[in-house]
Parts: C-alpha cells; sequence; structure tokens
C-alpha cells in the first residue's frame, strides 16, 4: 500500500515539475533581468511622470509602473518613500504600491500556466485595484497623510556589484532561493490535494453553481494559505481543473498576495493602525466584488 502511494505520489510529482518548472525559470529570469537592468528605468519614469499634468489619469501609468516593478514590498516601500520626498502625490503613490503588491514581472509569467483567461483577469484585477486604491486616497486623504515613511529605515538596493553579468547571476540566486522552496511546497501539497481530497466536494463548495460563497470562501481561504506566488500556482492549477470557478480564482489571487504576512508587516509600517485596517477592509472587499463581478460575467 505505501509502495503504491509513494509511486503515485512520485508519478505527479514530476508531471506537475514538468508541466510548471519552465514558466517558473523564465519568470525568474525576467524579474532578474528587470530588476538589474530595468529597474532604474522604471523609477526615472515615475520620477519624470510627476512633471505632466495628468491628475487622477495618473493613477493608470502608476498602477502599471507598479506592475513591470520587480521589487518585493520590502524593497518597494523604500522606493515609494524617495518618491514621496521628491514630492510625488499619495494617490498615485497608493496606485503604484496596490499593484506592486499583486503582481509583478515573475509572476505574470508564472501565471501563464494557468491560461490565457486567467492571467488577464489576474492583470486586470490588479491594474482596477491600483487605480480604486488612488481614488480612494485622492478623495478621502486629499488633505491628511495616508502615507507615514518617517518610521522606515533606509535600505540600499543589493544590486551592487559592478560588473553586470554576475549582478545578474546574483540577483537569480537570490530569486532562487526566495522561491524555490515554496514552488517545491505548493507542488507537494498539490499532489496531496489530487490525491486525497474528494473533486466533487471541492467543486460543491468553490464551482461557479456556489457563486456567491465559492468568491467569499477563497477570498479569506488567500488570507492564511497564500505564502509565495509561485508555489500557489500549482495549487491555483489543480483548483481549477478541479471547478473552482474564475470568479474564486481572481478573489484568492488578489486577496492571498495582499494580505501576505510579509507584506502586511511591511505595510503596518507605513501605514499605521488605523489606515492598516482600511487597507484590509479594502483589499477583503475589493477581491469579493471583483470575484463576483467576474462570475457574472
Amino acid at each position: 500500500m505505501l509502495e503504491r502511494e509513494l509511486i503515485y505520489f512520485w508519478y505527479y510529482f514530476i508531471v506537475l515539475v514538468k508541466q510548471i518548472a519552465p514558466y517558473w525559470a523564465v519568470g525568474i529570469l525576467i524579474g532578474s533581468l528587470v530588476s538589474v537592468f530595468g529597474k532604474a528605468r522604471i523609477n526615472q519614469l515615475f520620477i519624470s511622470s510627476q512633471n505632466q499634468k495628468f491628475g487622477v489619469l495618473g493613477l493608470l501609468p502608476a498602477s502599471l509602473l507598479g506592475i513591470i516593478s520587480p521589487l518585493c514590498m520590502y524593497g518597494t516601500i523604500p522606493i515609494a518613500a524617495s518618491f514621496s520626498e521628491k514630492g510625488m502625490r499619495q494617490d498615485w503613490l497608493a496606485a503604484f504600491m496596490m499593484s506592486s503588491i499583486l503582481l509583478n514581472p515573475q509572476l505574470i509569467i508564472y501565471s501563464a500556466v494557468l491560461g490565457e483567461t486567467v492571467l488577464f483577469i489576474r492583470i486586470i484585477s490588479t491594474i482596477f485595484a491600483g487605480i480604486l486604491a488612488g481614488l480612494f486616497v485622492h478623495f478621502f486623504f486629499r488633505k491628511k497623510q495616508f502615507f507615514n515613511f518617517q518610521e522606515l529605515n533606509s535600505c540600499s538596493t543589493r544590486d551592487t556589484d559592478p560588473k553586470l553579468l554576475l549582478r545578474l547571476i546574483k540577483n537569480i540566486w537570490r530569486n532562487v532561493k526566495a522561491t524555490g522552496l515554496y514552488f517545491l511546497a505548493g507542488i507537494i501539497l498539490t499532489v496531496l490535494f489530487q490525491r486525497y481530497v474528494p473533486e466533487d466536494s471541492f467543486a460543491i463548495l468553490f464551482g461557479s453553481y456556489n457563486m456567491g460563497l465559492g468568491v467569499l470562501f477563497a477570498a479569506t481561504l488567500g488570507v492564511p494559505v497564500y505564502v509565495c506566488g509561485g508555489g500557489t500556482i500549482p495549487l491555483l492549477l489543480e483548483w481549477l481543473n478541479r471547478g473552482l470557478s474564475l470568479g474564486a480564482a481572481a478573489a484568492f489571487m488578489i486577496s492571498g498576495p495582499a494580505t501576505k504576512f510579509t507584506n502586511l508587516g511591511a505595510l503596518k509600517i507605513v501605514l499605521g493602525g488605523k489606515n492598516f485596517v482600511i487597507y484590509l477592509v479594502f483589499i477583503l472587499v475589493f477581491a469579493f466584488v471583483f470575484g463576483m463581478i467576474v462570475n457574472i460575467l
């Protein structure tokens, strides 16, 4: 019996690795290339945009720049602090940081394995989240501070090697170390899920015919389950195959990265208690509403 289970586990483990690992590897490569060769350009574009009279229309490019930023939250916040010192609008900063939390170049590549429709939903949801976060700050915090960067300790970039090739190799290795174990853990959990969770019960709970509760459960599930984007991709792929509705998938992909423990720790520093609670409510409400819209459409 044990031998048969081990054979089953190893077979599906290899199948999933072959299916998903190329996206993981390409995602790391693209993310590192952007980080080493494009990060300065992204920052320059964002700073130069403040001289343009875009107004709230600037929330769209701010959100898009957040998506292509390869930094983690602990790297994004010091950059946002420097933007704030240069006089960047709070609503633009909110859009930039919101979209940067939800998506980055690596995660775009990872998510491609889920299919074009899910990838499109993920990108669109991130853009809307960034714009709505910016609009919220624009209308409700026009005359008061939403961010507080004073308690933030400055940190220097780790991409400092004068030789670009060595800088790229070091960046790739850091990304492998940061995501590799989570990637393998996600595949292991997916194999166990395939083996021991009944397909019918999952479809009943998260399927399209249980539209409202399925989206609500998925949005809530993202809070404790989501640890690393690469690690959740194998689970999402299996869940979608088991009948997870697109709306529930969208809700999970929004609430998960937005409430990831490391992201919350960084955000608590610059938001303070009251605004931090506002952020959490905004994320959970947006995840649920957007997921419902996806299911209805």
